[in-house]
């Protein structure tokens, strides 16, 4: 397990960010955000994955993955290609970013370090990336409140369509909820939107870590509730080391004052970067997690997601 690549991801705003963060106190893996976004960035980074990401929610289709088993052969090796990100630059913000990368990756080869994906939009690529690459994954799985709400502060949009629009991940894991995201594409509002991607999203992981090996699932009000726990138990799956100052850091991470304003952060610690992670009270955090959402759409959410939600139980260590 010492050097096996980590993959974090589940849907966006599940504490994806948040955790991998955590994870990275450790020093022993580097941090990889969003390879697979179709933004750029994160995404977009041909020195980090060299392999053009068409989708949200992007499906490697197992009959047809040559491509991406090259370009995430390198980037889980830590191989950085300069060339490829350099015909691509086009703003400073992207040659600092490559700057980053390339060092981290270096640096990251040289001691033993090993690759960590930060990625929501890999969640229907999950299985592939860990019985084909053989990575370790970490599912994270929240409140359908606490996540449907978070969505609603941002003014996300659930863009269900992305889904279908991939043939391949329709044949091989959605053909029995079809049906479902049809309906809601062309007869649900927002609220059944959000519910049917919650529902498909964590239906799938659920189907994952029944049927593969080297799966993890971890609740997100878990992790924020009991952290120091928590995480000494996840660092344990991950095979990381539980040092004092990894211990030191989450503890000043989850114990900062919350600011709900704030849905994504600029940092320059390690390189600068831009992600969904910040500092909080995590306790705090998840306790106002169902005050974006009013009394009648949280009991809305409740009732169409309770069936998958009772399939994640609290997490016990």
């Amino acid at each position: 397990m010492q050097n096996v690549p980590l993959l974090v991801t589940g849907l966006p705003r599940c504490g994806t960010s948040w955790t991998g963060k955590m994870l990275e106190a450790s020093g022993q893996v580097v941090y990889i955000n969003e390879p697979m976004s179709v933004r750029r960035p994160p995404g977009g980074s041909l020195g980090v994955l060299n392999s053009e990401v068409t989708h949200h929610f992007q499906y490697i289709d197992p009959l047809d993955d040559e491509r991406w088993r090259n370009a995430f052969r390198d980037t889980l090796r830590l191989r950085f290609r300069p060339i490829r990100e350099l015909r691509s630059i086009r703003r400073p913000y992207q040659a600092a970013r490559a700057i980053k990368y390339a060092g981290a990756f270096g640096v990251g080869s040289l001691r033993g370090r090993r690759a960590m994906l930060d990625d929501p939009n890999a969640l229907f690529s999950a299985r592939w990336l860990t019985e084909v690459m053989g990575v370790r994954t970490i599912f994270l799985v929240r409140d359908p409140v606490g996540m449907i709400g978070s969505w609603r502060q941002l003014g996300w949009q659930p863009k269900l369509q992305t889904l279908l629009a991939q043939p391949p991940l329709v044949r091989d894991h959605l053909t029995d909820m079809r049906a479902d995201i049809e309906m809601g594409i062309t007869r649900g509002d927002w609220i059944d939107q959000m519910c049917c991607l919650w529902n498909v999203g964590n239906r799938y992981i659920d189907t994952v870590r029944t049927e593969v090996g080297g799966v993890h699932v971890w609740r997100y009000e878990d992790l924020a509730n009991e952290p120091m726990t928590q995480f000494e138990a996840l660092y344990g799956s991950c095979g990381l080391n539980w040092t004092p100052r990894a211990r030191a850091s989450i503890e000043q991470a989850t114990s900062a004052p919350v600011d709900n304003n704030r849905a994504f952060s600029w940092s320059i610690r390690g390189g600068i970067s831009r992600t969904a992670f910040r500092r909080m009270d995590s306790r705090a955090s998840i306790n106002r997690s169902d005050q974006r959402l009013k009394p009648d759409e949280v009991e809305r959410v409740r009732e169409l997601t309770a069936d998958v939600l009772q399939r994640f139980p609290r997490t016990t260590v």
